[in-house]
């Protein structure tokens, strides 16, 4: 084990933190991954450890479906109270805007599947994991909720065509994304193919547009994941939870 440690809480059999995970060990990061859809207890504080929250088809106070939700909040509100370092992937950044003030409201808009153009808005350029992105980047997605409104004080980082939070920060060390830079093209074959029709997506155009994008996916989310491994790596000046 390292000395800089990720909890990762996993909210769903498939929704591990693939290769955002994988670059994080590389990086040096000791990651400690929570199955919480399992019934896995999280801990009561985070301490000295940075936070990772992923996807889920729920809502984030969706609690009597995902009966662990209070606990992700807690350790989400002791990150933001602490200044952890926190990475928020869809569900996860939901529950991060949830938690700060925001608003999130489930069928918000249109879905949105595959592979997307995330542009970046002028507050990116310089944001410590954001900065160095080229101005529109490929990235998976999967929702049809949505952060219609962001908690006060955050930067907006980040929208797409039918989403318009891809992404923000709160704070120095603190971001929440609505898509998902563990995933890869292979996931779409996993996805239910009626569920997508019913949608209007054709699932075999949307695998054959990620296979397309995802040498440019995979070299921007790397980037963007080593660098919240930095953030991790040199933020040891948070306060220690009780």
């Amino acid at each position: 084990m390292t000395g800089h440690s990720v909890l990762v809480v996993q909210n769903t059999p498939t929704g591990g933190p693939g290769r955002v995970g994988r670059w994080l060990r590389e990086a040096g990061m000791g990651l400690e991954t929570v199955r919480a859809y399992t019934g896995e207890p999280l801990p009561e504080t985070l301490g000295r450890r940075a936070l990772i929250v992923l996807g889920g088809g729920f809502l984030p106070d969706d609690d009597a479906r995902a009966p662990w939700l209070p606990a992700v909040r807690r350790l989400a509100g002791q990150a933001l109270e602490h200044g952890n370092p926190v990475l928020g992937i869809c569900l996860g950044g939901q529950l991060l805007a949830h938690v700060a003030g925001g608003t999130v409201r489930g069928r918000s808009g249109e879905p949105e599947c595959g592979s997307t153009p995330i542009r970046l808005r002028a507050e990116a350029c310089e944001d410590p994991l954001f900065g160095g992105l080229s101005p529109v980047v490929p990235a998976m997605e999967r929702h049809v909720d949505a952060v219609t409104e962001l908690p006060p004080g955050a930067v907006w980082l980040a929208d797409s065509e039918r989403c318009r939070y891809q992404g923000f920060r709160l704070g120095e060390r603190a971001w929440g994304v609505q898509f998902h830079p563990e995933a890869v093209a292979a996931d779409i074959r996993r996805w239910d193919r009626e569920w997508l029709r019913s949608r209007g997506f054709d699932p075999d155009g949307l695998y054959e547009r990620a296979v397309a994008d995802e040498p440019a996916s995979a070299a921007a989310w790397e980037g963007f994941t080593r660098r919240f491994a930095e953030v991790v790596a040199r933020g040891r000046d948070f306060e220690d939870t009780p």
